[in-house]
């Protein structure tokens, strides 16, 4: 059912991304009367979910989402009407408009994508407000996963800074991590304060880590508190299969007791053999079940952890929350073009994810509020893919555009020709190392 819900998710917010986006191209096409032949939400070989015609357009979806496109006549795309081209240029043709005009309609889609995150923040903030946890008020300090432990942190550290700049949100410290590259980072141990030296190799770990797999433990948490009460049991659960109940609350494990839940994490994670003695409250009764483990050391419990912390919550006014929209989706951008700094490291190539990365980042329960973050997220990404100078993309032909409009003369049809086919068979290769990187995953 998890897997259902993300991935209507993805359909519904691509399905969004691409209409909108190529509705960009469209409008800007209509406005400087240049026809358009088609208009299709997906790509269709072969056959189409559906198709109509109206005037001079015709109108559908296809089945394969990978995209969508426009055919706007009298151009070089990937519908690769060469005999169209062969014929002289007609008044409603693209090639035949000048070429400011012609930017106008490759960029109306990266545009609209870039409008469209602007306007998906505003809303967000006016509807919901901004909520984040302060650094500060992750009071038991924080839970790290074997990488950081290996770079000098401890679970109940409290992070003050890195390199001496404190990060006002706790959950952009792994991103200010790997975007930041910082040399040390300040908590507070045991009462005391330290400076740690982080490795110079933790980028690359941090990269390599993200590509090893889908079901991977959150590098850096908050120290959650937790009782032992059960939220639910996973679909595969040997603790279920054993006789605990939702009922019941976990006391020991192993003979041990915990206070938070990385310590109960431990417990289970450092048990040796294939039975762990659990030790439950049920009603006034205490019970020791016996629960055996198999080969991925967990027992299928979803913990209802306390969480006690103090967020900080701004709330917005319609127009107040115009700027601060706007300058959420500008932070974004921002931050995702940093990213690409990321690939003079090789790991970073091996975390390239598809289609499967892109639909697991949507929650197992549908949520508008987290819905609409990531469709915002992925229509800037969509609007910064797109502007890259790719023969095939948009920004492909803004790069040719822009040389015509330097030089006053147009490059040449036949390498334009063989460009869009370049471009074409690198935009492939992409999908498919992203895609075949997503297969790994599944079996790593």
């Amino acid at each position: 059912m998890d897997v259902l819900v993300k991935i209507l998710q993805f359909l519904l917010s691509l399905s969004i991304l691409v209409m909108l986006h190529e509705l960009g191209h469209f409008v800007a096409a209509k406005i400087f009367k240049v026809r358009v032949e088609k208009f299709f939400i997906f790509f269709n070989p072969w056959f189409s979910l559906f198709r109509f015609k109206k005037g001079e357009t015709e109108y559908g979806m296809g089945w394969l989402p990978l995209g969508g496109y426009v055919k706007i006549a009298g151009m070089i795309d990937e519908s690769m009407d060469l005999e169209q081209m062969k014929e002289p240029a007609k008044p409603y043709e693209f090639r035949s408009k000048p070429a400011w005009q012609r930017l106008i309609i490759m960029i109306g889609g990266v545009l609209v994508n870039f409008i469209l995150a602007f306007f998906i923040y505003i809303m967000i903030l006016y509807a919901w407000g901004e909520q984040y946890l302060p650094t500060e008020n992750a009071k038991y300090g924080v839970a790290c996963d074997s990488l950081l432990l290996n770079a000098g942190l401890r679970n109940g550290d409290m992070i003050l800074s890195l390199d001496n700049k404190k990060v006002e949100n706790f959950f952009e410290i792994p991103g200010y991590i790997l975007m930041e590259n910082p040399k040390t980072i300040q908590v507070m141990r045991d009462g005391q304060k330290m400076n740690i030296n982080l490795p110079s190799t933790l980028i690359g770990e941090m990269l390599s880590y993200s590509s090893k797999g889908f079901k991977r433990i959150a590098l850096l948490t908050p120290r959650y508190k937790y009782d032992g009460s059960i939220q639910k049991f996973a679909q595969e659960s040997p603790a279920r299969n054993a006789g605990m109940l939702e009922e019941d609350r976990v006391l020991e494990i192993d003979g041990h007791s915990f206070t938070f839940y990385d310590e109960y994490l431990d417990l289970i994670r450092s048990h040796q053999d294939s039975i762990l003695n659990v030790k439950v409250l049920r009603g006034s009764d205490t019970l020791s079940i016996p629960i055996a483990l198999g080969s991925g050391k967990v027992i299928g419990v979803y913990p209802n952890v306390i969480n006690d912390f103090e967020y900080a919550v701004k709330e917005y006014s319609f127009f107040g929350a115009i700027p601060a929209g706007i300058n959420m989706g500008f932070d974004w951008i921002k931050s995702y073009l940093k990213q690409f700094k990321l690939f003079k490291n090789p790991e970073a190539f091996r975390s390239v994810g598809g289609f499967i990365s892109i639909g697991n980042i949507f929650p197992g329960e549908w949520d508008w509020r987290a819905f609409w973050e990531l469709t915002a997220m992925l229509s800037i990404i969509l609007g910064v893919m797109n502007l890259l100078p790719i023969p095939a993309l948009d920004g492909g032909h803004v790069m040719f555009l822009l040389y015509e409009v330097i030089t006053r003369r147009k490059p040449n049809e036949k390498f334009m020709e063989n460009a869009q086919i370049g471009g074409m068979f690198f935009l492939l290769f992409l999908l498919l190392f992203a895609n075949i990187n997503d297969i790994l995953k599944l079996f790593i």
